[in-house]
């Protein structure tokens, strides 16, 4: 395993790392899916990291694993190829990515003279010895640069410096909430994407056939994985000592776009756990607040739900049938307003009620407002 350099011209403070939850340390989804690889992908298990699959028939697990260099992190991401894909079609793609807003990215200054070097750093290991792609995607101007790196069995530290990308001179990132710019990790991909002349000297507009030439296929064997860790994404031309953060810091910037209420350690009282406070407004529906959220999400989010609710009142409790659902009207991005239906008219206009976890420790609600 490679050590990092130290940058004497380069401060120290924190924040230089423009990666969040690099350490793999969050995952508020899950700690492990399996199937993945149909439907365009997602994020499914370490917060920020999403796997972008397309048109293949590969198929994989994505793990939170407890199994990271020393003295960098005790987590990675580990993917397990379990269905291999051995007839690559020309648009076929698997991508492990991480995608920033232009308004955090505005110290790059790319597009604009004076725009400057990006520098990323990883820890990688595999199952064998294979060759990946390293590329970074500007969204705003179709512009991307790709570089290649080679995997051991073994813990090995990459430090790719990427060119400065002045283009036009006058076109900036946006400085907005929305996507900009994308860290993707290259692992297979058919002609499409292959079938040029890999864009690795400076960045340029974007041909699909120049991203990711020279790349081998995760999918080639079920016996290949692949694990990730320690990534770090800075401006300037030298890798400087991986970043390290308090886990407070990285979970607050992983809730920006991803929040799990109740959070998987608050399991005391999980089984019924209170979820918000309200009032019935009709004899079968309840309209609820929730807690305030801890951090202020990228935009109002959407809600994916799970489990058993019921509502409770006057010390009578019933069975939710519909819901809960989040209600548009009353939601922004630092507080959610919940309704749920039960399935009878029991409830009494005006009451005040709690809605709770129906004797479900797994019930939960995630907020998302990923890029």
């Amino acid at each position: 395993m490679t050590r990092a350099r130290t940058n004497a011209n380069v401060s120290a403070a924190v924040g230089r790392n423009m990666v969040i939850n690099s350490a793999m340390n969050v995952a508020q989804r899950s700690a492990s899916v399996t199937g993945i690889g149909a439907n365009y992908g997602g994020y499914f298990t370490v917060d920020r990291w999403r796997i972008y699959a397309e048109n293949g028939a590969g198929r994989l697990t994505m793990t939170q694993t407890a199994d990271g260099p020393n003295g960098i992190s005790a987590n990675c991401i580990k993917l397990d190829c379990t269905t291999a894909d051995a007839s690559i079609a020309a648009g076929e793609i698997l991508l492990l990515k991480q995608t920033f807003e232009g308004q955090n990215l505005q110290r790059i200054g790319s597009g604009v003279a004076g725009a400057k070097q990006i520098t990323v750093s990883f820890y990688v290991k595999a199952s064998a010895g294979f060759t990946f792609g390293c590329e970074l995607d500007n969204h705003d101007n179709t512009r991307q640069c790709t570089k290649l790196f080679d995997t051991t069995t073994d813990w090995v530290r990459h430090e790719i410096t990427f060119p400065a990308d002045v283009d036009d001179g006058s076109s900036p990132f946006d400085d907005d909430n929305a996507a900009s710019l994308a860290l993707n990790f290259w692992l297979h991909a058919g002609t499409t994407y292959t079938g040029g002349t890999l864009n690795t000297a400076a960045f340029a507009n974007n041909t699909n056939a120049n991203r990711a030439v020279g790349i081998d296929s995760f999918f080639s064997n079920t016996a290949n994985n692949f694990f990730l860790t320690g990534v770090q994404m800075e401006v300037g031309p030298v890798a400087t000592e991986f970043e390290q953060e308090d886990i407070g810091v990285t979970l607050a910037k992983a809730q920006r776009y991803c929040q799990r209420y109740p959070a998987k350690d608050q399991a005391d009282d999980g089984a019924y756990s209170i979820f918000g406070v309200g009032f019935n407004n009709a004899t079968t529906t309840s309209r609820f607040m929730m807690p305030s959220l801890p951090v202020t999400m990228r935009l109002e989010p959407t809600a994916t739900v799970s489990g058993s609710f019921r509502v409770l009142y006057a010390g009578s409790a019933i069975n939710v049938s519909s819901g809960p659902t989040i209600a548009d009207a009353g939601c922004n991005v630092s507080a959610i307003e919940l309704g749920a239906t039960v399935g009878s008219t029991s409830l009494t206009v005006g009451q005040g009620v709690m809605l709770q976890a129906n004797n479900d420790v797994d019930a939960n609600v995630l907020l998302d407002a990923e890029l």
